[in-house]
């Protein structure tokens, strides 16, 4: 069982120009009571307030509030450790982490790396990814940019920002483009990020319970208009990343569903970016929940299900031409033969 002191990491991203740094100085100057560690890539197109950082390969500037900013260079894991170090001999305090990616990286194996490292896997606790999404140039950098579309599938908050210089109808828009894309994320235009720094600081999008799933029955604009229904093919206007919602009202044959997971992760891995479910199992009266990053997943039993509430097991993937279809027939295909509740 981790440690319940971890360190909560919040994976900060967004493609160039979106605005991450000015997100990460609106958070360092708030009124939040919280010492902050900010560990930022080199190629950044501004260091944290101008020329804060140096160019030292692990550069660590404390600022009067109590809150740190990091400087990288070199392998991220090894800075990480170097961090931990410098927190177990007192020559740092911190209370979470920040982790400012470059607007140029897949955000993936960012990811793994707190789950594969023994050591960030003990000491950190991946609190949620946070994606800046630019108004104006999103379009144009998701049609040609693989890493941004990468960076809206794995987020589990969007943070739209410049939506003062578009117009409303536009933000709209984006906002049920990007729903389509990441069916889990919850979707807010960024305006004083620094009254909300609490939400970003609150995700739990890794716990294993009911977070970041959306409800029975759910379905977003665009999917009901089309008429579908059980499942959401909610591919991108570029027809590569999207989102695909499975539901199904039965209780579902353990070692079936089982199956279906062992073969779902073992066939498209390398395409399944995010998943998450929660699960409804014949003579089980709790909710089995799982989630996963590629092929790193994860299962643990959650709350019963409450009297008089219809058990409905629905499973969120996020991933690149995921075959929504023939993932729907082999999802309902787990239903166990007999009653609709567990």
């Amino acid at each position: 069982m981790k440690d319940s002191n971890a360190i909560p990491v919040t994976l900060l991203t967004g493609f160039l120009g979106a605005g991450k740094t000015t997100l990460l100085n609106r958070l360092l100057r708030a009124d939040h009571g919280e010492r902050i560690a900010v560990v930022e890539n080199e190629f950044g197109a501004a260091g944290i307030d101008g020329q804060l950082l140096d160019r030292a390969a692990v550069s660590v500037v404390e600022l009067s509030n109590g809150c740190i900013c990091c400087s990288v260079k070199g392998e991220l894991a090894a800075a990480l450790a170097d961090l931990l170090a410098r927190l177990d001999a007192g020559q740092l305090a911190f209370d979470r982490l920040v982790l400012e990616t470059t607007g140029l990286a897949d955000p993936a194996p960012v990811v793994q790396m707190f789950f594969n490292e023994a050591t960030l896997r003990e000491r950190f606790r991946l609190d949620g990814v946070v994606t800046l999404v630019d108004a104006r140039h999103f379009e144009q950098q998701f049609g040609r940019e693989r890493v941004a579309a990468s960076q809206v599938a794995f987020a589990d908050r969007l943070l739209i920002s410049h939506a003062d210089q578009v117009s409303a109808q536009q933000v709209a828009d984006l906002h049920e483009r990007l729903q389509r894309v990441n069916a889990r994320a919850r979707i807010v235009v960024a305006a004083s990020a620094d009254e909300d720094w609490r939400d970003l600081f609150a995700i739990d999008g890794f716990s294993l319970d009911e977070r970041g799933l959306p409800n029975a029955g759910w379905l977003p604009a665009a999917a009901r208009r089309t008429g579908a229904s059980g499942v959401m093919n909610g591919r991108s206007w570029d027809d590569d990343v999207g989102s695909v919602l499975l539901e199904c009202t039965q209780a579902l044959d353990l070692d079936a569903v089982s199956a279906f997971v062992d073969a779902l992760i073992a066939e498209h891995s390398v395409d399944l970016l995010r998943y998450k479910g929660i699960l409804a199992i014949a003579g089980e009266p709790r909710r089995l929940i799982f989630q996963g990053v590629h092929r790193i997943a994860g299962f643990d039993y959650g709350r019963p299900w409450s009297d008089g509430e219809t058990p409905v097991s629905r499973i969120v993937l996020i991933g690149r031409q995921l075959p929504a279809a023939d993932l729907r027939r082999r999802f309902l295909a787990t239903a166990a033969r007999g009653p609709l509740t567990a």
